[in-house]
């Protein structure tokens, strides 16, 4: 470390990045591994550091360096997992993206057959955006710029971890001094687990429907695979790809046949084949089929339709009187606090759900000055609004409220994206691949934090799911090609992860919403804060407020119109729960 810290107390911390051979835990491997026990004043007490013989393609050697010829002499995981375990033990696993660490640590620990012994994990990404810092964007890169802290080998696992543990404490000091509480989550496993999932593969044939016994199989056939197989699922998913078929991982209404050797199967695939008379053969009966495969019907271009276009995400600058300032209200109804945030936005402002380092200036409404945050509001020297300051500045002709209105102390954020009023419609920059939708609200205490859940619905061009497994949520995290995964990075901060260049042409929309667990509402978690971000900006914002009594609710759509990928601000909410959105749009939901 090169200024004297103190961590945060009440946690044992270890700083830990991993180098990978691809973003999917399940099928990519970890190629090195750098964890750093840190003391109380952040040095380093111990610390373990290795390369990683994955016994496969190590991927993107252009990004990590790390050739099969560097990595041929290295441990394989499991002849390190034991000295690497012992050091996570009863400590708070810190990493930049701690879910992607997590998950690739936790993989390869059950491949050798052990179980992870981390509990909690940090997240420095989402500890950033949650202080709200001034950057353009998050990336480790960038927070180091910010911090000062020298960076000589980015996506070397050993310099990384040293820089993270910079940042992390100059972060953690930042958040106890806006006494903001730091994002840790629990490591506990919600996932069950499931057979090999099939790679999703983009098929060249139109789906031709219901297997015709008198025809047989057809290219482009909707196949699902049910229970155990003779041949190894993967490999003989493989090979009806091979042959044409579309093999999927759960059966729809497009179905067209459900492969099952046991006839007297209760899964819930055969089930429904049953039910909704979807033939269902033996892996015999396939075997037989597959020797004379009908050629198959090819998919036609879309042609490109003329459509009204949306205005295009820009990064124009404003001429809107409080462009690049956050605003942060205390005090007032919830009605008021509404109104004003309505028009904090008018005024090119963002509102902020937490008392950050961002926040410029702070709205007092009635009440506000009880709020436990003013003191920290006073120490750093904030200038203090009224709701007539708001009003009259919505009216340039008319006087000040309270005569001229103070600047801000700190100057404005030079990284302000546009900010979307609910149900506004934006293009995409033509060039965005891959996007995260980031969802944020209050930061709470452990003893107040609300059960949120951040879903991803994704939706054919009927608006409906074709497969159960197109609703990705907290026990299903991920699609079946991994182009679309969610993330819990703090205990107020989620998002979901989306590859836009790489989703499937069936899917022409990724619906994003949220869930309250128990008897809490909308109303009661209050503001939420959505961020779109590419990997180097934040593409739009806009925050969500008018819930009350809803339970559920729908925050943006990243749908495709015309061959353009657009993003809606939905803001629509509704009373009843997770189970009822997700059988709104076609989901099986058990009972």
């Amino acid at each position: 470390m090169t200024r004297p810290v103190r961590l945060p107390t009440g946690h044992r911390w270890v700083v830990v990045d991993v180098e990978t051979s691809g973003l999917r835990s399940s099928t990519h491997r970890v190629l090195s591994v750098a964890a750093l026990a840190l003391r109380e004043d952040g040095s380093v007490e111990r610390e373990l550091v290795t390369l990683l013989n994955p016994g496969c393609d190590p991927g993107p050697v252009h990004i990590h360096n790390l050739t099969p010829q560097r990595l041929a002499g290295a441990p394989r995981f499991e002849e390190v997992a034991n000295d690497l375990l012992e050091l996570l033990d009863g400590r708070t696993l810190v990493a930049h993206n701690a879910s992607f660490d997590y998950g690739f640590l936790d993989a390869e620990v059950r491949r050798a057959g052990m179980t992870m012994p981390t509990r909690q994990r940090l997240c420095t990404l989402a500890l950033s955006r949650r202080l709200e810092i001034d950057v353009p964007n998050h990336k480790l890169s960038t927070l180091a710029a910010h911090w000062k802290v020298r960076q000589n080998r980015a996506h070397d696992a050993y310099d990384d971890a040293l820089v993270l543990t910079e940042v992390f404490a100059h972060s953690a000091s930042l958040a106890e001094s806006l006494r903001l509480p730091l994002p840790v989550v629990g490591c506990a496993d919600r996932r069950a687990v499931y057979p090999d999932r099939v790679p999703r593969v983009e098929s060249p044939w139109r789906n031709p429907g219901r297997l015709d016994p008198g025809v047989g199989l057809v290219q482009g056939m909707k196949l699902v695979i049910s229970g155990s197989t003779d041949v190894p699922r993967l490999s003989l998913a493989a090979r009806l790809t091979a042959a044409g078929l579309d093999v999927m991982n759960s059966v729809s209404r497009q179905t067209g046949v459900v492969v099952c050797n046991d006839p007297h199967s209760s899964s819930a695939k055969v089930r429904r084949a049953v039910a909704d008379g979807i033939p269902v053969l033996t892996e015999r009966q396939l075997g037989e089929m597959l020797l004379h495969v009908t050629p198959g019907e090819p998919k036609a271009a879309a042609a490109p339709s003329e459509v009204q276009r949306p205005r295009p995400a820009t990064t124009v600058p404003s001429t809107k009187p409080w462009h690049g300032r956050r605003v942060l209200i205390v005090g007032g109804s919830h009605a008021d606090s509404v109104l004003m945030r309505s028009r904090i936005v008018q005024l090119g402002a963002k509102p902020s759900v937490n008392l950050s380092a961002g926040v410029t200036d702070v709205l007092v409404l009635d009440g506000g000055e009880l709020d436990p945050r003013m003191d920290r509001v006073s120490a750093r020297q904030l200038p203090l609004l009224t709701a007539p300051d708001v009003n009259s500045a919505l009216e340039p002709a008319a006087p000040p409220a309270r005569g001229a209105l103070r600047e801000p102390i700190r100057p404005p954020s030079q990284w302000v994206a546009p900010l979307l009023a609910r149900g506004e419609v934006i293009d995409l920059p033509p060039q965005t691949t891959s996007l995260t939708v980031n969802a944020s609200w209050r930061a709470h205490t452990e003893d107040d934090a609300f059960d949120v859940d951040v879903v991803a619905l994704l939706l054919g061009d009927d608006g409906r799911v074709g497969c159960d497994e197109d609703f990705l949520f907290y026990n299903s995290p991920t699609s079946s090609d991994g182009t679309v995964e969610l993330s819990c990075d703090g205990s107020s901060e989620q998002g979901v992860r989306i590859e836009l260049a790489a989703l499937h042409s069936d899917y022409q929309c990724v619906s994003v919403s949220a869930a309250i667990g128990g008897d809490r509402t909308f109303g009661e978690l209050g503001p939420i804060s959505v961020t779109v971000d590419a990997p180097d900006r934040t593409i739009a914002s806009f925050v969500l407020d008018a819930g009350t009594t809803e339970r559920t609710m729908h925050f943006a759509e990243i749908y495709r119109r015309a061959e353009q990928w657009r993003l809606r601000a939905v803001g629509q909410g509704y009373e009843y729960d997770l189970a009822t959105l997700a059988t709104e749009y076609g989901v099986t939901v058990d009972d």
